[in-house]
């Protein structure tokens, strides 16, 4: 059998009337599985048929009643004998179903869908999944599965570099399309008034009190304790009638976030610096607020909350490292006048400090303004329509390249 005709057949030249299955590790809420479900359905409007292979899980029957099919796949598992076994299964599939690409997202999608790209050609489409320190054994399995892509998306152009240097990979190979997000839900014409004011009235915001928001789980390689040394510079510069609000999960760093609270009460800011805890309503959070930092110490390899943000109507001030740089357009990367927000000095509170001041200095009118301009730029970049459209176009990418070959 050809690598042109992996099923006895020759591949399509378009991607309506093509097969693609998709895997993840379970149709579970989460942010790949939501992914695959959306990129299904682009996939049937587009006229191609569309699986999605996984676990089992809440999202089975909404896919399929849309029209996606679902096939129980387990492929998250380090044991060598079940992850054959899931290859040998999947490769079966492949030539059963007449299955033209298969797009892998995570790892032990990716070494299952290695092991039957190796016995049936099948174009294959990995998804990266970045893992700060794993096992050496592990991350040279994962190097040698996505060597076997034909294209591999990393969610940022920072994660992308990262990738190439980690695993050795073609940079031509490699295609940026940023996560999802739910542009609906974080709308600010979908918060009711009455969410807003709940959560002004749990966070004692006075009246004309701007809100600082400091999203995100309490994790010291979130920085938030350079967001209190900030607040106490600007305390001393004179600013009032601020509050910064740090909404996040505080169980798993238990002492940080009590270092927190502590410096908060030595610096003299423990009004302005409020721990709140996990927020159960994160669009009404960011409506609540007027700005929202981000005081990462560490470069995120894609910036979640930061996209949140902007699809909110909401400034962001973050440090220029990792995808940040990429999400929070300011100049000089940008012209003044489509300015998103703020960019400062990596772990460094008084550079923090004098950018809060800038912002704080600017009026309404100009902040509900940057605002609108984040509103557009994260539906054209993060809306799930749009990044299906942009995976769609890599599939069509590689039909198109072989038919042209």
């Amino acid at each position: 059998m050809s690598a042109d005709e992996p099923h006895g057949r020759a591949r399509p030249r378009t991607l309506p009337g093509a097969t693609v299955l998709q895997i993840v590790p379970a149709l579970v809420e989460d942010h790949s599985a939501r992914m695959a479900a959306d990129t299904a359905f682009a996939l049937l409007r587009s006229g191609a048929r569309a699986i999605i292979a996984g676990g089992d899980g809440p999202l089975v029957s909404e896919i399929q009643g849309f029209g996606a099919e679902w096939l129980r796949l387990e492929c998250e598992t380090d044991n060598p004998l079940r992850l054959r076994a899931a290859a040998r299964r999947l490769a079966e599939y492949i030539a059963a179903e007449r299955i033209d690409l298969i797009h892998a997202r995570g790892e032990g999608a990716a070494r299952c869908a290695a092991g039957a790209k190796a016995r049936t050609g099948t174009w294959l489409v990995d998804s990266y999944v970045h893992a700060a320190s794993p096992p050496r054994w592990r991350d040279r399995l994962y190097g040698r599965a996505l060597a076997g892509a034909d294209r591999i998306i990393a969610h940022s152009a920072y994660l992308a570099e990262r990738l190439i240097e980690r695993h050795a990979v073609e940079r031509e190979r490699v295609v940026v399309i940023p996560r999802r997000i739910d542009t609906e839900t974080f709308d600010p014409v979908a918060i009711w008034p009455a969410r807003v004011t709940a959560l002004r009235r749990a966070w004692k915001i006075r009246r004309g009190e701007r809100v600082v928001l400091v999203p995100g789980r309490i994790d010291p390689r979130k920085g938030q304790l350079d967001l209190v040394d900030a607040a106490r510079v600007l305390v001393n510069g004179g600013l009032r009638d601020v509050a910064f609000v740090l909404a996040g999960d505080d169980r798993t760093h238990p002492d940080y976030a009590n270092a927190i609270s502590d410096r908060a009460r030595s610096q003299g800011v423990a009004s302005m610096v409020r721990r709140v805890g996990a927020c159960t309503d994160m669009p009404a959070a960011y409506a609540v607020a007027d700005l929202v930092v981000v005081p990462a110490v560490e470069p995120p390899p894609f910036g979640r909350v930061a996209a949140e943000a902007l699809a909110m109507e909401r400034p962001v001030i973050a440090p220029a490292m990792g995808a940040l740089a990429e999400i929070v357009l300011a100049p000089p990367q940008v012209a003044e006048q489509s300015r998103l927000g703020w960019l400062t000095e990596p772990d460094d509170p008084v550079a923090l400090a004098r950018t809060l001041a800038a912002a704080e200095a600017m009026g309404d009118a100009d902040l509900r303004a940057m605002g609108a301009r984040g509103r557009q730029f994260a539906l054209a970049t993060f809306s799930p329509a749009h990044v299906a459209a942009r995976t769609l176009a890599v599939y069509s990418t590689l039909f198109e390249g072989a038919a042209a070959g």
